[in-house]
């Protein structure tokens, strides 16, 4: 299977370092923000437009759990809010989503169409889970394990050749057991639904274009945005069977939304 199997070619670049990810707290954090700008300035050019949504999606969550930690009479971690999930770290990690982003690019060497593959099946994951599998919400205590284990999944089904489990609990920093975990609870989460029509693929494409676009904008513009001024993805895009369950589905925090 591809979980046991050896990676199947030599990596061109050097194996990543069996440090955790989470572990590049330890050295100077100042420089990660260019070091991961350098790292997806090589990447393909949806490496970096998912990044930006994703910590988009964070921040806002994020917030969100702040403030209900906040209201709450007692003190309480937004970790202890949130429902239960192997993908929920206990502790937030230090190292952000754009570095992180530009470490599985560097490392994972997937095609770029894998990528939004990986943004498809984190929508369906979600989309189940508020139809009563448990919901689960992007925020810093779950994105990194939600992106490795989606990139990991859209890997396997959309490449001839990739790398197995070992070498991706690797690249994510994590051990091998987590990394098998994750897999088999990430497949039963999106129902093992991993086949993405054109159509589905064209519009989770259309998504990531309006995103960059509005990044572009923002970078021209010397002052921020309004929100009503770019593109507001304030829905995920829309799986073949979803057209009709779009009004239904609203909640105090976003989810894939930007």
């Amino acid at each position: 299977s591809p979980a046991s199997s050896p990676p199947p070619q030599t990596p061109s670049k050097s194996p990543p370092s069996q440090e955790p990810a989470h572990a590049a707290s330890r050295r100077p954090r100042r420089r990660e923000p260019a070091m991961a700008e350098e790292e997806l300035a090589d990447a393909p050019r949806v490496v970096g437009i998912l990044s930006a949504l994703l910590e988009r999606v964070v921040e806002r969550n994020d917030a969100v759990a702040d403030e209900l930690t906040t209201a709450r009479a007692e003190p309480a971690s937004a970790a202890s809010l949130a429902p239960a999930s192997a993908f929920r770290a206990t502790a937030r990690p230090d190292i952000s989503v754009r570095a992180y982003m530009a470490r599985i690019a560097r490392f994972a060497g997937c095609s770029p169409s894998c990528y939004v593959v990986a943004y498809v099946y984190l929508d369906r994951l979600l989309r189940r889970g508020r139809r009563g599998r448990g919901a689960l919400t992007v925020d810093s205590y779950s994105v990194h394990r939600l992106l490795i284990t989606a990139v990991l999944a859209a890997v396997k089904f959309m490449d001839d050749v990739c790398y197995n489990n070992a070498y991706f609990a690797r690249v994510g920093g994590i051990s091998l057991p987590e990394m098998n975990y994750l897999e088999v609870d990430f497949l039963f989460g999106v129902g093992f639904d991993l086949n993405v029509s054109p159509e589905t693929f064209g519009h989770y494409c259309a998504v990531l274009q309006a995103e960059m676009l509005c990044l572009e904008l923002e970078t021209m513009t010397p002052s921020p945005i309004p929100a009503a001024a770019g593109p507001r993805l304030h829905s995920c895009c829309l799986s073949e069977d979803d057209g009709a369950t779009t009004g239904s589905s609203s909640g105090s925090q976003q989810q894939l939304a930007a």
